[in-house]
């Protein structure tokens, strides 16, 4: 991951480090100097030299770097030809600051003319493409159920992805909006990359919090008015929520404990993930999911990734606080969409109350 980027004689300096303890320095893309010690806090001192046009004696550039990971502290100095040039402290809010390089289209590129240009066009249109799969979503879900139900499951998949665009914007994400899948549900989408596993958490997690609210709402509005159709959306959309929240990669649960598991290390976060998926194998198997399973297959594969690339990770662990908070707000919510579903159920003749709570119970 990215640990400073800063100027260095008219260039970017560039340094990179990971939790398996080595460091990589670049200055202008170029590979300058690199570190590899057992532990991964401590010091460190990047020295290379650079040839300038009219100097006999080559320019020694020189990096000192004091890291502490948990919670994240980063000193560092550069020096040139043993002058301080700049100095500084990094912490966790700063790599969550961190924004990517946008590359530029080029203008070189030729452009297409008449209807196949515009054709081309439509394609790739955010809108168009939103459009045509939210229209299919909902001609999707009344065939298999009913137009009124389409509506509802549509506006819980929305309020839930929403949730998680939110949490995009509040670290200062670029987003493209929301993506309404037939039968997989939806989908949001962030054009940049997240720097930390807090970052990872926080927007996994707001659209169950998110689909809580709106059952709680729904849940508050059908005591007043005495509207079983409240009554239903409150209990089937706790009941969508608390299914994404499965530790199951890639539900938002699974994310959630993946991101507490490497926080605290590698052969944690593996166990964690593999003992997800052992358990939507067996939900999989006694529901007769087959949709669960090939999610399972992507989720598979998330974490056979995760896993070969763990020493690469760009990815900031949580210190102990943050793993603390994370697994008691995925609790919380947990209970809390489970108690609006036991409440239901418990306080309704309708038979169709009683579905998700008997879910829940097998």
């Amino acid at each position: 991951m990215e640990l400073l980027n800063i100027e260095c004689l008219g260039k970017s300096l560039r340094l990179e480090g990971s939790l398996a303890g080595w460091q990589q320095l670049y200055w202008d893309e170029q590979l300058v100097s690199q570190k590899q010690q057992s532990t991964a806090d401590g010091l460190r001192v990047h020295i290379f030299h650079l040839n300038r046009q009219g100097q006999e004696k080559p320019l020694e550039i020189r990096l000192e770097t004091d890291v502490r990971w948990q919670p994240f502290l980063l000193d560092y100095r550069l020096l040139v030809d043993e002058e301080v040039v700049v100095s500084g402290q990094r912490n966790t809010q700063d790599i969550e600051r961190q924004t990517p390089p946008r590359q530029e289209a080029s203008s070189s590129k030729p452009k297409p003319l008449g209807i196949l240009a515009l054709g081309l066009k439509l394609f790739k249109s955010a809108k168009v493409i939103k459009i045509a799969l939210a229209g299919a979503s909902v001609a999707a879900y009344s065939w298999l159920f009913s137009f009124q139900f389409a509506i509802a499951l549509i506006l819980c998949l929305v309020i839930h992805e929403y949730g998680h665009i939110r949490a995009m914007k509040r670290f200062g994400l670029q987003t493209k909006g929301i993506y309404l899948i037939p039968f997989m549900g939806g989908l949001a989408v962030s054009d940049d990359k997240i720097n930390t596993r807090w970052q990872n958490v926080v927007i996994s997690i707001m659209g169950p919090t998110y689909g809580m609210l709106l059952s709680i709402i729904a849940l508050v509005a059908y005591e007043i008015t005495g509207l079983e159709l409240l009554a239903g959306l409150a209990v089937f959309n706790a009941l969508l929520n608390i299914f994404n929240l499965l530790p199951i990669l890639p539900l938002d649960g699974g994310h959630i404990l993946k991101s507490i598991g490497y926080s605290q290390n590698h052969l944690t976060g593996l166990v964690v993930c593999i003992a997800g998926a052992a358990l939507g194998v067996y939900i999989s198997y006694a529901l007769g999911l087959t949709l669960l399973g090939i999610l399972l297959a992507v989720g598979s594969l998330e974490i056979l990734l995760e896993w070969k690339y763990r020493h690469q990770s760009h990815l900031l662990p949580m210190d102990r606080y943050g793993q603390f908070v994370s697994a008691v707000w995925y609790l919380l919510t947990v209970c809390v969409l489970a108690g609006i579903i036991w409440f239901l159920a418990s306080n309704s003749d309708n038979p169709i109350m009683q579905i998700p709570l008997h879910i829940l119970r097998g």
